[in-house]
């Protein structure tokens, strides 16, 4: 077996050390939601107050999204944008918008106060602040030494 793969030959065979092998092991088979079918994009960022997650989802409403949390310790970011129907006398020449459904789950930091979570949207963004615990400062307390 050649230790480098070929692109051109269509000899393309199951290899747990080969990077190019296509039987990789996909965690999304079998699940109902693909993260990538409506093409939701996510921002994570960490503020010292919250963590903010951005997340594009143009032309869909707020009813058609959810913000769950899950075990209390999993963020979890669905919904789904149906595909427009095609009537009778109409003619499409071009579709490039996706439509699916889209998953996306996030285990939080334990500093996080899932009771708090808040969200919004605001031009096809939708806004989820989930605050952070106040990080206590570790009490230091000194010691005289003795001689």
């Amino acid at each position: 077996m050649s230790l480098i793969p070929s692109f051109f030959s269509g000899d393309r065979r199951s290899n747990v050390f080969d990077p190019f092998s296509l039987d990789i092991w996909n965690p999304f088979e079998g699940f109902p939601f693909t993260t990538a079918v409506a093409n939701a994009r996510i921002d994570w960022k960490e503020t010292p107050e919250a963590h903010v997650f951005k997340v594009d989802v143009p032309g869909l409403k707020k009813e058609e999204v959810k913000v769950e949390v899950e075990d209390g310790t999993i963020l979890q970011i669905s919904g789904e944008r149906s595909k427009e129907h095609e009537e009778k006398n109409e003619k499409w020449h071009r579709v490039e918008r996706s439509s699916g459904k889209f998953l996306h789950r996030f285990r939080l930091p334990e500093n996080a106060k899932l009771d708090q979570v808040k969200a919004a949207m605001e031009n096809g963004v939708l806004t989820v602040t989930v605050p952070k615990e106040e990080v206590k400062k570790p009490e230091v307390k000194a010691i005289d030494i003795s001689a």
